[in-house]
This record gives C-alpha cells, structure tokens and sequence, in this order.
C-alpha cells in the first residue's frame, strides 16, 4: 500500500496482528535498497509484533521526494510509528538502515522500547578501511573509477548505480555464489539520486559516536565476521559506546548473516527479544 508520510507516497507493508507491539525495520543500501531484505529478515517475528517495512522516500517504488537525509529519513520513521498507533516501536536496520536506526533511537529516545542493528558503522570510518579490504580481495578485479564514484556519490543514472553495484556485490559474501550474486543484483530497483545524497551530502558529517552514550534502549548488535563494508571493528564501537547493548558477531558471515546464518540469526534476535522485552511472553524455540 502506499501512504502519505511527511509528504512523500511510501511504499509500505504490515505484517502480523494489528494489535501486536509494532517493530519498524528501515533497508540499507540507500538508493540501492528496498522493502524486500527486511520483509525477509523480519518478517519471520510476525507471530510477535505488528511488523512495518516500507521502502524510504527516493528508494524502492516510493515518492521521490528530497531531501535524502538522516533526519528526514528518521522523521518518516516516527510518523509510521504515528501512523501505526504505536506509543514505542522495536526500530531496525541493517547496513545503511542502521544508520537510520540509530539516528532515530538519538532523536527520538523515548519512542524505542528495543533496537536491532545488523552490519552497520556508527561514522564514516568504515569506508576508509574498506579500501584497504577491497585492495587487498582476491575475488574479482574492480573498476576504481567506478569504485569511488560509486561511494562518493557520483553516479550517472539508474542504470550505471546498478552497473557498479553489479561490481562490488561478488565482496559482500562469505561464500560468493555469482548465480545467487546476478540474481540480486537483478532483483534491486535502483535510484541513483537517494544513492548520490546518501554519499554525497550524509556520509561527510555522519558520525553518531558522541550520541551513542545517550541511547538507553536495549540492543542487539550484531556483524558477519569477514564483512568487508562495516567490519566487526564498527560493530565493537557500537557496543562498546550503547551502555545496554549485546553484541554477536556470525562467525561464517561477511555482509548478511540473516541469510548466511538464517536460521542462527532469527534465534539470536528472538533469543535478545525475549530478554529485553519480557512482557512479550512466551518467545517460540
């Protein structure tokens, strides 16, 4: 369905009873993601909570709809969580969704009853030493031109964003299946614009370390062991800067332990759940 939020059509789904506690999941990839990896990943705690996934303004089928920024991007989120008639949200996000979590459980800390976050970096110092990892890869050849328009947010059109991701997904696996690989990459709805805001405008002041300190949620942070683009070393900031967090590293994971380690992962964060949120009940083993 799609629902005016701050202004913006959003392209949003719900699963679960309409009277569970609400979690609102938000994508990664900026203008590369969409409704689709949270829907997979969080969609199994339907049976839990009421929840929300919705492709965010710029990305996926939604409103094109500037600005691109955290706060915006944080803002649409709270006014789902008003949409929904939830007092408090379980908030989610995985790679650049993570960015956004934490962004909203900062600016709005009295609306987060627990947060999740998966593969993301609290400032921009991950992409300094993802250079150094993609350098020193084996796996495939790149293109570094592409490679840094690509994460400056110098990109043409739709269809050269889909081009250069094409060329960094073979680094986001543990185990690099190029079938499973083209299949994403075929997959993904791509909007160059959300992509070029995201590093153009957001990752040169983005920097949540100081805030970290301030978040008193319970969290769950959790990391592939090889991942290239938000090692485990972004992953220890975190936890180590949120007083009331848990960290769990996948030992067989780079990028995307919910579908590396699948059926680990949705134990982890049912097992987090149960802890954090006791008045849940009963959480299925």
């Amino acid at each position: 369905m799609f629902v005016e939020i701050n202004g913006a059509q959003l392209n949003v789904e719900v699963l679960g009873d309409e009277n569970a506690p609400v979690l609102i999941a938000h994508h990664g990839g900026g203008g590369i993601g969409s409704l689709a990896e949270p829907k997979a990943t969080f969609g199994p705690l339907a049976d839990l909570f009421r929840v929300i996934v919705f492709d965010a303004r710029g990305c996926g089928l939604s409103e094109a709809a500037p600005p691109y920024s955290h706060a915006q991007w944080a803002a649409d989120v709270d006014a789902l969580r008003e949409w929904a008639g939830a007092e408090k949200i379980v908030v989610t996000g995985g790679s650049y969704g993570g960015f956004i979590a934490m962004e909203y459980a900062i600016a709005y800390p009295d609306r987060v009853s627990a947060m999740i976050l998966r593969d993301t970096s609290p400032d921009r110092e991950n992409l300094a030493s993802a250079i150094e990892s993609a350098r020193k890869q084996t796996r495939v050849k790149l293109n570094w031109d592409n490679y840094d328009r690509y994460w400056s947010g110098n990109i043409r059109d739709d269809a050269d964003l889909k081009a250069c991701w094409a060329e960094l997904i073979p680094l986001y696996d543990y185990e690099y299946d190029p079938v499973a690989a083209t299949a994403r990459v075929e997959a993904g709805i791509y909007r160059h614009e959300a992509h070029n805001w995201c590093f153009q405008h957001n990752a040169p002041i983005y920097d949540v370390k100081p805030q970290l300190p301030s978040v008193t949620c319970p969290t769950l942070v959790t990391v592939g062991r090889v991942d290239w683009i938000t090692p485990v070393s972004s992953a220890e900031t975190i936890a180590s800067l949120i007083p009331n967090s848990k960290l769990v590293i996948f030992e067989k994971s780079g990028h995307s332990p919910q579908i590396e380690e699948a059926e680990l992962f949705q134990q982890t964060m049912r097992d987090f759940l149960a802890e954090a949120l006791p008045d849940l009940g009963s959480v299925a083993r």
